[in-house]
């Protein structure tokens, strides 16, 4: 099969016949020293058409050539009985039944035990002997300069040839193949696999096609290659079992360009995906978590998103060589990797790492810090303590990546990756795709930053107008409270206010200003303020929402919706004016809880409209509740099912005030109404 050769049978026993001679169908005859036929094969009779009965005692001369060539081959044979030597050639024929064919020859002489002399000839037709011989010549030029690998194992899987091709692809010679199995030449591979599927194919018959395999030859011992395997069971023209054929086609190129074609997708794929969950909400720790599990553990086996504390707190920042990075955690990832979850910065938490820290680095130059083989240095520079160190070594970390997170040109922080469990190191397009995934949530991540220190500053500011009013005032007992709007949400204008007024009077108050954030904030802090110099005034309630009309008016087109109530003690009643609010609810021992029916009016701010005071008798341990629609209002359900969820919790006129606003606020703020809630519950004091 190839130049290299193959094994003799030693050892092996008697074996089956080969069909070649039957292919050549070879002719054989005996000549005595006169050149009289003495032996005659069925193949001669075959050949020449004379049975044996017609050529045995006759001369072979004017049975196995043209007559033309009769002196020729007498002289041939002549010389052969003389002198020893055989001779061959091709010479045409004329059999008997006139035909012509052209036959190979080959003659030599014998000598028997007594001394005799005698003449065996071969003969086999020229055009299957050339044919045989042209597909020798191609099989043997085809495998020697094949570039695939090819080889013959036999039936014990030995290699009997091997090709150059092969030679090249193992790094070992063809002579150190030959007799030995795959597993002896090539210690290196997966043999188990690969002569499982030879066994197979010796025993089926099937062929199997373009197997894949990986591993490293003695050709190139550090890189892993890949190669496509395909096997034939090879048997003769008798169907007797002689080997394995085997092909080897080096198919590393295929195989890488495949990998990074797969990588790129998911990459691509990782991008899109960061697209559709980094920055869902404007909450900045919600954005760095999404981040974090967006890394892991597609990119990195732990994953940790900082922020520069100076800039979660809203101040731009820049670092001098010398300085240390404050550097505040908000989310920290890891797959399965304890020790090193436990060498990272808590989320929240706030640490400072020195000028030579490569997370430092990364923040003080907005550049990207990649250790691709990550030693015990490195590990120095990379984690916050030399314990911190330890654990990051114990957790196996071999690969380091931290890329800057920039938005509209200021550094923020930075996305840290490591690699434990995944073998490869960070490399061109892992830096790529960091950078990308980086650049995507940076944005995500400032915009969540610069709405947490609005909403912040606009809660700030409206802390600050809200009043605290003591338990009781006048005749009254008061409890009250306010939820901001959530974390996602800017904060509302709800308010409210407990006013003593002379007399033992007290005036409360509850109101919204539409729209939220600062502004909602400050102007329901003018409103605050006007109604408490309006109070003072001891105005009719119908009166003093006219003049907070007026100001309102006046607040650039602003909103708002309000209930004024004056508590008399010695009336045993309360005065009360709406300005399109929601009706105040009372309860009275004895009686079922209701809604005041209250003259709605028209918001503050609309202009023109009037407004009305109603009398509402209120006798001791009687309680009225003011609310702002954030305590009922949701998305799913009726403001009349709302309204009568709230009459249902007022089932206790007993229950003390504080312990009624939690169960109000707890059963009623529904998680997907995100309005602020202003609540203020009066009972009327016992004496």
């Amino acid at each position: 099969m190839s130049a290299a050769g193959s094994t003799s049978a030693e050892a092996f026993g008697p074996t089956g016949p080969s069909g070649l001679l039957d292919v050549l169908n070879v002719a054989s005859v005996v000549l005595d020293p006169t050149g009289r036929i003495v032996l005659w094969s069925p193949q001669a009779e075959e050949l020449f058409g004379y049975p044996a009965g017609e050529a045995l005692g006759r001369y072979a001369a004017h049975v196995m050539v043209h007559e033309r060539h009769v002196e020729l081959v007498v002289k041939l044979f002549s010389d052969v009985m003389a002198t020893g030597r055989s001779w061959e050639g091709a010479f045409p024929i004329r059999r008997k039944d006139g035909s012509t064919r052209l036959v190979e020859f080959r003659n030599m002489r014998l000598v028997d035990d007594r001394g005799d002399v005698y003449a065996l000839g071969l003969a086999a037709d020229r055009s299957t002997v050339r044919l045989l011989e042209r597909d020798l010549a191609l099989s043997t030029r085809m495998v020697t300069q094949s570039p695939i690998g090819l080889a013959v194992l036999d039936t014990r899987l030995r290699y009997l040839s091997v090709n150059p091709a092969l030679e090249r692809i193992d790094g070992v010679p063809a002579a150190e193949h030959l007799g030995r199995t795959v597993r002896e030449v090539l210690p290196m591979l997966d043999v188990d696999s690969l002569e499982s599927a030879v066994l197979e194919v010796l025993r089926t018959g099937v062929p199997l096609v373009d197997r894949f395999a990986m591993g490293r030859t003695p050709a190139d011992p550090d890189q892993d290659h890949a190669w496509s395997i395909s096997l034939y069971r090879l048997e003769d023209t008798r169907d007797t079992v002689l080997g394995v054929a085997l092909s080897v086609v080096d198919v590393t190129d295929q195989y890488r360009a495949g990998v990074e074609a797969e990588a790129a997708r998911r990459r691509l794929a990782l991008i899109a995906d960061a697209s559709a969950r980094i920055g869902t909400t404007l909450d900045l720790e919600r954005t760095a978590d999404e981040l974090a599990d967006v890394a892991v553990p597609e990119l990195a086996d732990i994953a940790a998103v900082d922020l520069l504390d100076a800039v979660v707190s809203g101040r731009r920042t820049s670092l001098g060589p010398s300085e240390h990075a404050v550097i505040r955690a908000l989310a920290v990832r890891a797959a399965d990797a304890p020790d090193a979850l436990s060498a990272a910065d808590p989320p929240g938490g706030i640490a400072r790492y020195a000028p030579d820290r490569l997370v430092t680095e990364c923040v003080r130059t907005g550049r990207p810090v990649m250790v691709a083989q990550v030693d015990d240095e490195d590990l120095a520079r990379i984690a916050r303590s030399p314990e911190a160190a330890a654990l990051l070594a114990r957790a196996g970390v071999h690969s380091y990546l931290a890329v800057p997170l920039i938005a509209r040109g200021e550094v923020l922080g930075a996305l840290d990756l490591k690699r434990t469990r995944n073998p490869l190191p960070f490399g061109r397009d892992d830096l790529l795709l960091a950078r990308e995934l980086a650049a995507r949530a940076a944005v995500q991540i400032d915009n969540a930053r610069w709405y947490q220190n609005a909403r912040s500053t606009a809660l700030t500011l409206q802390r600050s107008l809200l009043p605290s009013h003591p338990a009781v005032t006048g005749g009254l007992e008061v409890a009250s409270r306010y939820q901001p709007a959530g974390a996602t949400t800017e904060v509302g204008g709800d308010w409210f206010d407990v006013i003593p007024l002379e007399d033992g009077k007290t005036a409360l108050v509850v109101g919204d200003v539409m729209g939220s954030g600062i502004d909602a904030a400050a102007t329901m802090g003018r409103l605050r303020t006007a109604t408490t110099t309006l109070a003072s005034l001891d105005l009719d309630p119908a009166v003093l929402l006219e003049h907070l009309d007026k100001i309102t008016s006046g607040l650039d087109h602003s909103i708002a919706t309000c209930v004024y109530a004056v508590h008399d003690p010695r009336l045993g009643r309360f005065r009360i004016a709406n300005a399109g609010h929601l009706p105040p609810a009372r309860v009275r021992p004895g009686h079922p809880p209701e809604l005041l029916d209250l003259p709605t009016g028209a918001p503050l701010g609309v202009g023109g409209v009037a407004f009305s005071s109603t009398d509402v008798d209120f006798a001791p341990g009687d309680q009225l509740v003011l609310y702002t629609d954030g305590l009922v209002e949701t998305r799913k359900h009726s403001l009349d099912e709302r309204l009568d969820a709230l009459l249902a919790l007022l089932d206790d006129p007993a229950r003390p005030l504080e312990e009624l606003c939690d169960v109000l606020l707890r059963a009623l703020h529904h998680p997907d109404n995100h309005d602020d809630v202003a609540l203020l519950v009066a009972r009327g004091r016992i004496l």
